[in-house]
């Protein structure tokens, strides 16, 4: 017999994992696919988790590191601002067990895991995987793409896809520094963005990003290592990289046979390139808005998830991420440091790196119209 879902999502990151889990246990007939064997490795995410994602959503907290308060910023001749939180704002996840946390959440909502499986089309209600050497066609009514910044779903749907990208490489290092986030505005490591070292005070995140094309990110990271010796050591426990999209906010993220969530929709700053909490937010509403959607046929409940208005938030951030990418000198990163000393400048990197509004809070009027249209279908 065929076998038949009513979603399937491509992706078992923490956007497709939050997606499945919720559509699951509203009783809806779930397919969770990914190209990865296990979910354990490889990680491509450092992990930061803001406090309003562990506060609103059942993460595991033994997974999660020690609290953060303190925010180190570093001029490229190694000036440093501190901003210190009135709260506990940051915690780094162990990854590998949050997802397969999630994961066991998934399985005990009756979502069904298929493992090395790989999208080959998206048709009509019909999608094509590849898996163990042959293709399997399954009856899917709703596709949700969760696979990434350079999403295949998107373009076999024919949405929006990413355009805007830095790449990202870092180590996880055993380390005894005290609990902070240290991060280094340096045109020569981290071209475009920053270097860092994020560390729960067992271990460290050691990481340059930038746009390609300007810096070998192996390299620069090797340079960015001595630099930080005295923050983190030197036993390498664990390699990550990947690519990074950092335009924001897709504008046309959803169509009739399926919708995007996460690093697919483009959900992360386009300053931070923070997409954690902004993942768990959207995927929540993806979920609300697909099963109001399947349960009434109304095509225009699909119109709520529309990314264009949610990139009336990103307009500052964006604005400061063309200045990021034209510093291109260490002596304009000099200056601007230097700017940032002054009251003004200080309330506004406090803002960006403690306020609670990094992504649109989805448990609006918009949630509400969704959650209603599939509570009057049923």
């Amino acid at each position: 017999m065929r076998k038949q879902y009513d979603v399937a999502i491509v992706g078992a990151g923490l956007a497709g994992l939050q997606v499945a889990r919720v559509l699951g246990a509203r009783g809806l007939r779930v397919l969770l696919l990914d190209r990865k064997t296990s979910l354990a490795a490889p990680v491509y995410t450092t992990g930061i988790f803001v406090r309003k994602t562990w506060e609103d959503f059942p993460l595991p907290a033994e997974q999660l590191g020690a609290p953060i308060r303190d925010v180190f910023l570093y001029s490229p001749s190694q000036r440093r601002i501190q901003l210190t939180a009135d709260h506990d704002e940051f915690r780094i996840g162990r990854m590998q067990w949050i997802y397969l946390s999630m994961l066991e959440s998934c399985s005990r909502a009756g979502v069904h895991w298929l493992p090395g499986s790989r999208v080959v089309q998206c048709a009509p209600g019909n999608i094509a995987v590849a898996r163990n050497n042959k293709i399997e066609n399954l009856e899917v009514r709703f596709v949700i793409g969760a696979d990434g910044a350079r999403s295949i779903v998107a373009r076999q749907l024919g949405l929006d896809r990413n355009v805007d990208f830095l790449v990202g490489l870092e180590v996880i290092v055993a380390s005894r520094s005290q609990p902070a986030l240290h991060c280094f505005l340096d045109p020569r490591i981290a071209p475009g963005y920053i270097a860092w070292v994020a560390a729960d005070g067992d271990t460290a995140h050691v990481g340059v990003a930038g746009y390609p094309g300007r810096f070998n990110p192996a390299s620069a990271l090797d340079v960015f290592r001595m630099r930080v010796k005295h923050l983190a050591g030197d036993r390498v426990i664990e390699r990550r990289g990947g690519m990074i999209p950092v335009n924001g906010i897709l504008r046309n993220i959803a169509c009739d046979r399926g919708l995007l969530v996460g690093d697919a929709a483009g959900a992360v700053s386009p300053l931070t390139a923070g997409g954690l909490d902004g993942a768990m937010r959207l995927s929540s509403f993806a979920a609300d808005v697909t099963a109001a959607y399947l349960a009434s046929g109304d095509v225009s409940i699909l119109r709520e998830y529309d990314g264009a208005r949610f990139q009336a938030r990103f307009v500052a951030r964006r604005w400061m991420r063309t200045m990021l990418r034209v510093c291109t000198h260490p002596a304009i990163a000099e200056a601007v440091f230097t700017a940032m000393r002054t009251p003004m400048l200080l309330a506004l990197a406090r803002h960006i790196f403690f306020s609670r509004g990094s992504f649109p809070d989805l448990s609006s009027d918009h949630l509400m119209f969704a959650r209603n249209h599939s509570a009057n279908a049923g």
